[in-house]
């Protein structure tokens, strides 16, 4: 398991815990959604998600582990079976460099496999026995389908592109980062302001998250990806990248490429290059980085303990990572 920094290896052992524990849930009759499911999660990943929930747990004192277990469990369940959905969504052929479950099964397979881990969560989430938690979990799940459907159609006025694209990640992405940080919290003990601190830090911590897979998807290496630069404006995904160089007046082919239907490579390739050249990644990656300096500003209040060090090293680890 890779952990993000010196701090966050106080969790090594926590997170082989919720490794195991979810490999250990696939108990299906179905020989086929077993085996789909442990290739998925068996792909790897960071699991930054458990690691936030576990240190939230650890802000205030030494927090029941097991409960704490179960919320980081449920939440990578959850991340997993959103992943399977949004590929198969997206029609993507390859994730973390290897081929989707619906390219690899099809996609029969991939909807009982998402749908598979979902209700698996659902059943970790209620071991909990907090009905707080099982709220949020339902909420979380509730505006990652919402969503999933609510895709970012414009690029001007930039206005109208920035409330799409935050309506878009905040559902997307950042609900499961705050549900993380507020079940971690509920389960440490907290009081209402702490757990509305943590959820407000998990939910910044995760609109950086986002930002920068953006901004990765036109600067980042694509053999460490995994996927061409400009994968997502290939699909017809509008991100802050395109919309920020639209609004700094780049060439009219990031516009064409944004608002095509399915626009060529050539045209995709083009795009990237306007993108990179007025340096809208970096106006991007700025952003990114004020959301997570003002996620660090929600801790303010709490004790300092190690657990704080890892919420503030996993922020900052969000923002500065290039894969």
């Amino acid at each position: 398991m890779q952990t993000v920094s010196a701090a966050l290896d106080l969790l090594a052992h926590e997170l082989r815990q919720v490794d195991r524990a979810i490999l250990d849930k696939f108990e299906s009759r179905s020989a086929l959604l077993n085996l789909a499911s442990r290739y998925l999660m068996q792909a790897g990943g960071k699991r930054v998600r458990a690691a936030m929930a576990l240190l939230a747990a650890r802000l205030l004192r030494e927090p029941d582990r097991e409960r704490a277990l179960n919320v980081a469990t449920a939440i990578e369940m959850v991340h997993a079976a959103s992943l399977v959905h949004d590929d198969l969504i997206d029609d993507a052929e390859v994730r973390r460099g290897r081929p989707t479950v619906h390219s690899k099964w099809g996609g029969n397979v991939a909807l009982m496999v998402g749908d598979y881990l979902f209700a698996l969560a659902s059943g970790q989430i209620a071991e909990t026995a907090d009905p707080r938690i099982i709220r949020s979990f339902a909420r979380a799940v509730q505006r990652i389908c919402e969503a999933e459907l609510a895709p970012v159609t414009t690029v001007v006025p930039l206005r109208t592109a920035l409330d799409q694209y935050y309506a878009k990640i905040g559902g997307k992405t950042a609900a499961l980062f705050e549900c993380a940080a507020e079940g971690g919290m509920i389960v440490g003990g907290g009081n209402e302001q702490q757990i509305a601190a943590l959820r407000q830090y998990g939910y910044e911590v995760g609109l950086a998250f986002q930002i920068v897979d953006d901004v990765l998807d036109f600067t980042g290496d694509e053999r460490v990806l995994g996927k061409p630069a400009g994968h997502d404006l290939g699909e017809g995904t509008i991100t802050l990248p395109v919309i920020y160089a639209v609004d700094m007046g780049a060439d009219a082919v990031v516009r064409e490429a944004a608002e095509a239907i399915s626009p060529s490579p050539e045209l995709v390739a083009a795009a990237v290059a306007e993108v990179r050249r007025v340096c809208a990644t970096k106006r991007a990656q700025t952003e990114a980085e004020a959301l997570a300096r003002s996620a660090i500003e929600r801790l303010t209040s709490f004790p300092d303990s190690p657990a704080k060090d890892g919420l503030i090293e996993l922020a900052e680890f969000i923002v500065r990572r290039r894969t």
